[in-house]
């Protein structure tokens, strides 16, 4: 057989034409997630103007705002009935990792997920903005008829351009999804290159309307890096697990309770809006995203008391799950920054020594970034929240991996328990 009579080698991807079809679908998606997210955010930002808390104390709220949250439940209940919306809908982390939208279910999370943050449910708005941009992907996979890996590279994309104003960095947007979704082989390096165009382009159009969202959100004191901060970054993962711990402990219990309520399903919301409208009477910071609530904490945490603080991370604990598992819909992130900072904060009370900016940035990153397995990303959104330097990010990164390699092990002991405990019936049997 001559040399010549072999196939040619294949070109490197970004040589075909079908790499360039990416870009362009990247573009085009970064400006539709951009559209989105100002549309929806100002929505949610409008929406929410019923809430005005001049008290954050204990009993700060008003009673009448139980109302607000039952008829929040109702519309809720009434929507997801309407709009055919699964009692189960895939989480967001289910939806990143498998790069699929299921673009009927797009309609009924848009609508009922607005009404949510508007009704003040401990949610976020990243659920929703994950369904438009991931949906848009993929629809828009379907109508050029893409291969199957292409399709997922153009869905990640879709949520890559819902984020970009979002998170106000197109280095963790790209982190966030790559952490998440994990994509192997030859779509990692397209999955990079489609993110990257989807959530600048998204960002650049977001930040011309709109400004940056989360840049310098939340002002705490610097402080000097030393060296006992690196073992103290893994004291505060190994509290991070706790937290994190005792939130899926009670989301599950949550899940449970609700699931055993003999009502229609269209009442649970009911039921759960009046659970944490009531809880956000007792402690109004509880209530809504916790975005801005946080800023409260970090402002005033010092006069707000070890007990105080305590109280907040566990109701929000419980508002989040109540949210979840009553019908409401939303994202995990927004309410773990609240708990986890807030978490920070009641522990530089209790441990003065340890300063106030390591404690509230590592509880900050650690607890969101081992319930959503994306240590980097959260480092990298902490250190922008609060303009930490280049050192001080050291102990952040350190609490953030304890915690998910704490919260790793955790489940993989209790997978490791449920495989072998079927065939130890048997030997018992």
């Amino acid at each position: 057989m001559s040399a010549g009579s072999g196939s040619a080698p294949a070109p490197p991807f970004p040589q075909t034409p079908q790499f360039w079809v990416l870009m362009v679908n990247a573009l085009g998606l970064g400006v539709f997630g951009a559209g989105v997210a100002l549309l929806f955010m100002g929505l949610i930002g409008v929406g929410d103007n019923w809430y005005t808390a001049s008290d954050t104390g204990w009993l700060g709220g008003q009673w009448w705002w139980v109302g607000v949250t039952a008829a929040a439940g109702v519309v809720v209940g009434l929507l997801r009935m309407w709009t055919h919306l699964p009692d189960k809908i895939p989480s967001l982390i289910d939806d990143l990792e498998h790069a699929h939208v299921d673009r009927r279910s797009v309609p009924g999370i848009v609508a009922v997920s607005a009404v949510s943050l508007v009704g003040g449910a401990s949610l976020g708005p990243e659920q929703a903005l994950g369904a438009m941009g991931g949906g848009a992907g993929g629809w828009v996979s379907r109508r050029r008829r893409l291969n199957d890996e292409d399709g997922k590279v153009n869905t990640l994309a879709g949520f890559a351009g819902a984020y970009g104003g979002l998170f106000s960095s197109t280095v963790i947007v790209v982190m966030l999804i790559l952490e998440v979704a994990r994509p192997g082989g030859q779509r990692m390096a397209k999955t990079l290159a489609a993110t990257i165009v989807s959530s600048s382009v998204s960002f650049g159009i977001y930040f011309v309307v709109a400004g940056a969202f989360f840049l310098d959100a939340y002002q705490v004191p610097s402080y000097k890096f030393e060296d006992w901060q690196l073992p103290a970054g893994i004291g505060l993962g190994l509290f991070a697990a706790v937290v994190v711990t005792l939130l899926a402990t009670v989301m599950k219990l949550a899940v449970v309770m609700f699931g055993r309520l003999k009502v229609p399903a269209v009442v649970r919301p009911l039921i759960g809006g009046v659970a944490f409208g009531v809880v956000g009477v007792i402690l109004p910071l509880t209530m809504f995203t916790g975005s801005d609530q946080l800023k409260t904490v970090a402002e005033s945490g010092g006069a707000l008391g070890a007990g105080f603080l305590a109280a907040l991370v566990v109701a929000k604990i419980l508002t989040f799950a109540v949210s979840e598992a009553s019908g409401f819909v939303g994202g995990p992130i927004f309410p773990t920054l609240f708990i986890g900072g807030t978490a920070g904060v009641l522990v530089h009370q209790v441990i003065p020594g340890v300063p106030l900016g390591l404690a509230f940035t590592c509880m900050l990153a650690a607890v969101p970034g081992a319930v959503i397995s994306a240590p980097f990303a959260l480092v990298l959104l902490a250190a922008f929240m609060t303009q930490l330097g280049a050192l001080e990010t050291a102990p952040v990164l350190i609490a953030v991996m304890t915690a998910f390699l704490a919260v790793e092990s955790v489940k993989y002991v209790i997978a490791t328990r449920r495989k072998s405990s079927p065939s130890t019936n048997r030997e018992t049997g």
